[in-house]
């Protein structure tokens, strides 16, 4: 019996080791085809309004704040997949917890990068919705309401990125809390 408990004790840490990777390969997926699906559908959003005879438009490219939110996705999306080959290559070659520091470094910049985006178009977002009538601004999403929709899912498909990354930078954080000075 107690070889079989010492058997265990022994596992375990290569068990946890696995999940741990895992987690880590499981959540990077999970934020990558989040991060390109906002990325797809805001690039894919585009709305032409006829309002008394004059044509307009609705782009992200009109908006800055649309704009980096846009290239916020693409850049966390193609990091995302370096740091998925990152975390394999890891996973394979032994886990040392100096490595583990990067990873979390990478997660936590990843995720301030992708907030940023997220909180810059949520504003202007709200701002396209409400209006802003102490500054003028009326709202525009009664006049483009596809491309209104389009944005909401573009964001809320972000935020979702959002919270993988910090799902992955708690990980990576609580893994390399064992490095040693």
């Amino acid at each position: 019996m107690n070889h079989l408990a010492a058997k265990s004790i022994e596992n375990s840490p290569m068990k946890s080791q696995k999940y741990f990777m895992c987690a880590q390969i499981f959540l990077r997926i999970l934020a990558t085809s989040f991060t390109l699906t906002a990325a797809c559908i805001i690039f894919n959003s585009n709305e032409t309004v006829t309002v008394f005879t004059v044509e307009t438009e609705a782009r992200y490219t009109y908006s800055p704040s649309l704009k980096f939110f846009a290239y916020a996705n693409i850049i966390v999306c193609a990091f995302s997949i370096f740091s998925l080959f990152l975390a394999s290559i890891i996973g394979r070659n032994g886990l040392h917890p100096n490595k583990y520091f990067c990873l979390f470094v990478h997660d936590m910049i990843m995720m301030s990068l992708l907030l940023a985006g997220c909180a810059s178009a949520t504003t202007i977002g709200y701002v396209g919705k409400y209006g802003e009538m102490h500054s003028g601004w009326m709202p525009i999403c009664d006049s483009v309401a596809k491309f209104c929709h389009k944005m909401i899912a573009s964001v809320i498909f972000s935020y979702f990125g959002v919270i993988f990354y910090l799902c992955l930078t708690i990980l990576s954080a609580n893994q390399s809390r064992n490095i040693e000075v």
